[in-house]
């Protein structure tokens, strides 16, 4: 394996014992100012993925700041859960697009400093198999290597959820089949050289791997799911700003909420929307094929689906990536989103 890949997943697996010696109790690594003063200014995370493409198309056409009037809009640009967590209990984002997991390890190594106050898409992550690796059915993964972006992430969990069920040894380490923390470009790579022989990965990566490294769609996590829907990306915000921006965070949700209609009724005005904005950020875009495959297998939604983010945190605990139970009681705030959808601002 390549020596650079080596290293990433050698600093994933070091993140990963962070992260979890802070799960065990150490509440006191994040700040937990609440009450705090009304302010000018929404500071809005996001990642450059077709998951978060309301915040992606939304920011880039100006429609979000055009719905938060005087409210100054700034955003910041994430590639990982963990380090949007980090900067909003940093103070520096008041609100973020997130995957379930990462906003459920926020909310229990807080204690509580976020809430859910929407959610923002559905579905739209696959197990890839590569053809010539002998995967075949669920019998066929011992002695496999498969991988995942990241250790403790919603695909990682996902995955080893799976194989758990199905009588495998999942552990971190010396499992088999073998498990990786790899990034999706590297992914790709060690797929193509034969190095990998699956991913569970999010979209548009599942559709790139097909076309570019010689791989299927073994699975769509979506049959694992009943109606086929389960949370793949929320809206988190800090409590305290919450509390003292309330109409803010309002206006924050109702112009999320008619982006997301507008994606879902023009999916293919959407895409082109998407990657204009994705070739300005990083200054090429993704293939607009893949993308509309991807559109495929997820959908847009507001809707929280709190029942799947329940459900991924207890299968976390049950693989020993939470060090608790989890009691996820007053993550989800959904009086925001209601007066957001009828139109009223609480005063």
């Amino acid at each position: 394996m390549d020596f650079r890949v080596k290293l990433g997943i050698a600093a994933s697996l070091v993140a990963f014992v962070i992260g979890t010696s802070a799960a065990l109790g150490d509440g006191h690594l994040f700040s937990r100012d609440v009450g705090g003063s009304e302010s000018d200014t929404l500071r809005l995370g996001y990642f450059p993925n077709i998951n978060h493409a309301q915040a992606v198309i939304g920011y880039g056409n100006g429609d979000y700041q055009a719905a938060l009037g005087q409210i100054r809009l700034e955003r910041q640009i994430f590639n990982a859960g963990p380090s949007a967590i980090e900067a909003l209990f940093a103070d520096r984002v008041d609100c973020t697009y997130v995957g379930p997991n990462p906003a459920i390890n926020g909310f229990l190594q807080s204690e509580g400093s976020l809430r859910v106050v929407a959610g923002a898409s559905s579905g739209g992550a696959v197990f890839v198999v590569r053809n010539g690796a002998g995967i075949n059915s669920d019998s066929d993964f011992a002695g496999k290597r498969l991988a995942s972006p990241q250790l403790g992430n919603t695909q990682d969990v996902a995955l080893r959820h799976y194989l758990q069920e199905r009588g495998y040894d999942v552990r971190i380490t010396g499992g088999s089949p073998e498990i990786l923390p790899a990034k999706p470009a590297d992914i790709a790579v060690l797929i193509s050289k034969g190095e990998l022989d699956g991913a569970w990965v999010p979209e548009p990566w599942g559709e790139r791997l097909v076309r570019e490294s010689d791989a299927r769609i073994f699975l769509d996590e979506r049959d694992l799911w009943p109606d086929g829907k389960f949370s793949s990306s929320l809206v988190v915000c800090r409590t305290d700003y919450l509390e003292a921006n309330v109409e803010t965070v309002q206006k924050l949700l109702q112009v999320h909420v008619e982006m997301t209609a507008w994606i879902n009724d023009n999916s293919d005005e959407a895409v082109t929307v998407f990657n204009s904005e994705i070739e300005e950020l990083l200054g090429s875009g993704f293939n607009e094929g893949d993308l509309r495959a991807a559109l495929g297998r997820m959908e847009f939604t507001y809707d929280p689906l709190k029942e799947t983010v329940e459900q991924s945190a207890q299968d976390a605990y049950e693989l020993g990536l939470l060090a608790r139970e989890p009691d996820l009681s007053g993550m989800f705030d959904s009086s925001y989103l209601d007066d957001a959808t009828r139109g009223q601002l609480r005063e």
